[in-house]
């Protein structure tokens, strides 16, 4: 799945052109490295997001499709 689709799947960031903003802005990292909104996202990968002095670290753990706002948690992981 791209990433930007993921983080608005999983509600890390609320919209879809909001992330890719983010992404474009060299804010978002998956492993390590700087990621494009088109980079493909699994299972097992670590994003990293910075949020103006704030940085956000996620363990992905599931991607899929579409899923309900209460369940959206359930996709990842806090580190």
């Amino acid at each position: 799945m791209r990433l930007d689709k993921f983080l608005k799947i999983s509600r890390l960031i609320k919209r879809r052109t909001v992330a890719n903003e983010a992404c474009d802005a060299g804010r978002v990292m998956v492993n390590g490295r700087p990621a494009k909104a088109s980079a493909q996202v699994k299972a097992g990968d670590v994003i990293e997001i910075g949020f103006g002095t704030k940085t956000v670290k996620v363990e992905v753990l599931d991607v899929r499709e579409t899923t309900k706002k209460e369940d959206a948690k359930d996709l990842f992981k806090y580190l």
